[in-house]
């Protein structure tokens, strides 16, 4: 049983997948896939589709057969987009931008010599086939260009992976998000780095029995030994690890 197994996949490595799973199929087993990927429904050998909409709406099975009769279903909506009868709309003309970036002669890894330019303005989105050059354009040649031209980085020699950076003047500052944890600790959430939790620790402090008993603010923080739960060390959960399963969280 698979649970979105194209997700994060390139659509080239979707063919891969699934000549896989019809592999495993062939040798006799039963292979059950939750999925979305229009090629996955259509190699299936049986659809069933859940309906007729989300959440709320969702609960009943709307359709059960082969894909090829799934497209003909009237109730199913998955049915009237495999067949073409719902489409979305595609945007036939991109956006005009008055700005771009221009990243000229990029050398590094597989990249050689490449121009690209970055439209302002808009949402951009890098994609490609795993291991194509997508992370070093970006985090390698572009942020680090970026930091350097702007003023955001803490002095170091001159980027030299590269020929050009143009349109500069109409860059402010960069954010780089990544997948670092966005405090001190892997316990940090929205509400902790926006200094929210700090009033939410006073107001407990100010209350008449914190008072009496001497408490302040920190003896509400998750991080500090002794005041937080210790069987779960403040994580409000307990994590079971679960051999050859996904681990399973229970919570305090």
């Amino acid at each position: 049983m698979l649970d979105e197994p194209s997700i994060g996949l390139h659509q080239r490595d979707n063919q891969r997948l699934i000549s896989t799973l019809m592999q495993m199929r062939d040798v006799g087993n039963t292979v059950v896939v939750v999925e979305h990927d229009e090629d996955t429904i259509r190699a299936a050998a049986h659809v069933i589709d859940f309906g007729p909409g989300a959440g709320v709406q969702g609960r009943h099975v709307v359709f059960s057969g082969p894909p090829v009769a799934l497209e003909k279903s009237r109730k199913s909506l998955t049915g009237a987009y495999l067949s073409g009868r719902q489409h979305i709309p595609a945007q036939l003309s991109p956006r005009a931008h008055q700005h771009r970036l221009v990243l000229k002669g990029a050398e590094q890894n597989n990249l050689e010599k490449l121009n690209v330019y970055f439209p302002l303005g808009a949402l951009t989105a890098v994609t490609g086939v795993s291991g194509a050059g997508k992370s070093t354009l970006v985090n390698d040649l572009l942020c680090p260009a970026l930091d350097f031209h702007t003023g955001s980085s803490d002095g170091g020699n001159t980027p030299t992976n590269y020929e050009a950076l143009l349109g500069v003047q109409h860059i402010d500052r960069i954010i780089n998000i990544d997948q670092r944890p966005i405090g001190r600790t892997p316990r940090s959430n929205p509400v902790t780095y926006i200094k929210v939790f700090d009033h939410i620790r006073k107001f407990f402090a100010d209350l008449p029995e914190a008072r009496l008993r001497g408490y302040g603010p920190e003896r509400f923080s998750f991080n500090v030994k002794g005041d937080r739960c210790a069987g779960r060390e403040g994580d409000g959960v307990k994590k079971i690890l679960m051999h050859f399963l996904a681990d399973v969280y229970v919570r305090c």
